[in-house]
């Protein structure tokens, strides 16, 4: 017997498990709901930042990027920049881990892996913050729109050369505006990797839910992935993430990249 394997064995059984049980999907939405109207997903940090995001998805991210170890990670949609942090953060882990494999020394001034933020509006307080952290060196940012023809150019100039990507949606969230992001992002996601769409539980919550938004039932992310799926074979959802986290705000947003 391989103790290892029987727990990883485990772990799938009780992700199916949870998967087949749609009591407690219907229980957990409920839960969400309430929850959403005290502002849940705002009360939390990842090394000093805010990160608008539920504990779960935080901890979803952080095995994506030791699983898939991205050289470059890209973000749409900053906020407080929590995210970036978090993103950071793993990356400097993944490159401590190269190091000791390889018998170097590590050199922090020049970190080999990067996140990329983008934002249409990287307001100065937050901006000032996520260059004051530890991190920063790790990070860069385009303020532009992400579906505009000159930010998706720098996007890309910026992920030249790099062999390992992993992308990350999370800024408007209608349906225009996520379908043109897969468009212009998703192909850059390497087979293997994954591009996470957040926000796709819009389409689960009542209509009428987010009253002073652009966005609602019908009109969302999820949407947007289901049109987008239709036309990229080489992309699929990943349920075992719905399934083993309940709580999440991406529902059938990560999406792995086949081939």
């Amino acid at each position: 017997m391989d103790p290892i394997k029987d727990f990883a064995a485990q772990v799938a059984r009780n992700i199916r498990g949870l998967g087949a049980d749609d009591g407690l999907r219907a229980d957990t939405l409920k839960w969400v709901e309430r929850a959403n109207v005290n502002g849940y997903t705002y009360n939390f940090s990842w090394l000093g930042r805010p990160i608008i995001q539920y504990p779960q998805d935080m901890v979803a991210m952080q095995e994506l990027i030791w699983a898939t170890k991205p050289d470059l990670v890209i973000e749409t949609g900053i906020a407080h920049g929590g995210s970036l942090i978090l993103s950071a953060s793993m990356l400097a882990m993944l490159d401590y881990c190269d190091a000791i494999e390889a018998g170097e020394l590590l050199d922090p001034a020049k970190p080999k892996r990067r996140v990329l933020g983008v934002d249409i509006d990287i307001r100065a307080h937050n901006r000032s913050a996520i260059e004051a952290h530890p991190f920063a060196n790790r990070i860069d940012m385009i303020q532009g729109s992400s579906i505009e023809p000159e930010t998706i150019a720098a996007v890309r100039a910026k992920a030249a050369g790099y062999k390992r990507v992993l992308v990350s949606l999370d800024s408007n969230h209608t349906h225009a505006h996520v379908l043109a992001e897969l468009e212009a992002y998703a192909p850059l996601t390497t087979p293997g990797s994954y591009c996470v769409v957040f926000d796709t539980l819009i389409e689960d919550m009542p209509a009428g839910s987010f009253p002073d938004r652009p966005w609602d039932k019908g009109d969302n992310p999820k949407t947007a992935v289901w049109e987008y799926l239709k036309t990229h074979p080489e992309f699929e959802s990943d349920l075992d993430f719905d399934h083993k986290l309940l709580i999440t705000v991406a529902p059938h947003g990560f999406l792995r990249r086949k081939k």
